[in-house]
């Protein structure tokens, strides 16, 4: 059992988290269940898998776990794309969360390989 908060990866999809519900603010009202609730649903799927990874008690089950995280990861890049060309996101904030995201993926995916080694 580790503790998530310890975890770099998990302080950078907390802070990500939280910029997703600032960034989707602006969202349209008639999108309050859709495009909105989704993104943000899959963006808080990230560092909660990671959170309840930790709790469990092997690294086979941390790794399953934060392999449900990297595919939060992938889903929430395809919503950014989608809500920029919707024009529900400006360019500039769109590129500063696509690289947040992506690079959240990439910590995810490292910490995954030893994991699965053993």
């Amino acid at each position: 059992m580790r503790d998530f908060r310890e975890l770099k990866v998990w302080e950078k999809a907390h802070l990500f988290t939280l910029d997703i519900y600032k960034a989707s603010l602006g969202f349209p009202d008639d999108e309050r269940y859709g495009l909105t609730s989704q993104l943000r649903r899959a963006s808080t799927s990230i560092p909660t898998n990671i959170a309840e990874g930790c709790g469990r008690r092997t690294e086979k089950e941390l790794a399953q776990f934060l392999q449900i995280a990297v595919g939060s990861a992938s889903e929430v890049d395809y919503l950014l794309q989608l809500t920029h060309e919707l024009q529900y996101i400006k360019s500039d904030r769109y590129e500063k969360l696509v690289y947040q995201i992506v690079e959240i993926r990439k910590m995810l995916i490292a910490f995954i390989k030893p994991l699965r080694l053993k």
